[in-house]
């Protein structure tokens, strides 16, 4: 189980930092302490369920992803609800960045835009 909450730990630091959060940032949204956002990060405790459901309301993330690090439909589901917000130049732009990370990660070029 300590793996476990070491790996949901990471996740939950990493988001936070993607969102340029710091703890008690996240805490206030969360409607948690900053004691309660730090124990999880550091996996020293583990999290009740309804504030998982809080952190991942605040991080904007599924349950999936913080308990097994798994992209499912929601996930998904908020990234397409977020792209369809883009104007046609900046669709373009982020288009062409996942095309070239895309062609980074898989070492092919299948996906590059024509």
């Amino acid at each position: 189980m300590e793996s476990l909450l070491l790996q949901m730990g990471k996740r939950i630091y990493d988001r936070r930092k993607q969102l340029h959060m710091t703890q008690e940032a996240l805490a206030e949204i969360a409607g948690l302490t900053p004691q309660t956002v730090s124990s999880a990060e550091t996996g020293k405790k583990a999290l009740r369920p309804e504030n998982i459901i809080k952190l991942c309301t605040a991080l904007d993330i599924s349950c999936d992803y913080l308990l097994l690090g798994k992209t499912g439909n929601e996930d998904i589901s908020r990234m397409q609800s977020r792209v369809s917000e883009l104007n046609p130049d900046q669709y373009n732009a982020l288009r062409g960045v996942i095309d070239n990370y895309l062609s980074g990660v898989l070492g092919n070029t299948e996906h590059k835009a024509q």
